[in-house]
């Protein structure tokens, strides 16, 4: 009996590490494929015209648009742009992936423009000549001399809700 109960001490033990080695796998899919749904939301608004102000796909600008789109998620962000970069995970430019929040300074007074990252080097925005378009982060004539940052939104803890 004495072996028996050993033995199971060690299975359970066994079984525990198992688990605990393959959770940070799990959750690693389930985080990009979160991403992955983010970056196909906003490509799928494409098209929806530029409004100053706007929150719906009546018409968007930029914080709008990234807000409705995390919002189908059920991630609530701050609604401007520069509320958003306040929020989040730093983010290297070579280390972006899907669903990352890109920052731009079109106004000449820092954060002023932000987006979502897609992939590829592009990002899904509202621009107020485009509307909803996807451009590239590293655009010589525009975006690419515009650059300021990029946040990674992970879950809610990471939000600034509302501002």
């Amino acid at each position: 009996m004495r072996i028996l109960t050993r033995m199971q001490r060690q299975i359970a033990f066994f079984a525990i590490v198992l688990v605990l080695s393959f959770t940070p796998i799990f959750d690693q899919v389930e985080a990009s494929s979160d991403t992955a749904s983010i970056s196909e939301t906003a490509k799928s608004l494409q098209g929806i015209r530029y409004a100053y102000g706007g929150t719906t796909t009546a018409g968007f600008d930029c914080s709008g648009f990234v807000r409705y789109v995390f919002n189908q998620h059920g991630i609530s962000l701050a609604r401007t742009s520069s509320g958003m970069y306040a929020s989040g995970t730093k983010v290297d430019k070579s280390d972006l992936i899907e669903g990352d929040l890109v920052f731009f300074n079109t106004s000449g007074k820092g954060v002023s423009h932000v987006g979502i990252y897609i992939g590829d080097g592009s990002f899904a925005h509202s621009s107020s000549t485009k509307g909803v378009s996807i451009a590239k982060i590293d655009d010589p004539h525009y975006w690419g001399k515009r650059y300021v940052g990029a946040k990674r939104i992970t879950g809610t803890d990471d939000v600034a809700f509302n501002k």
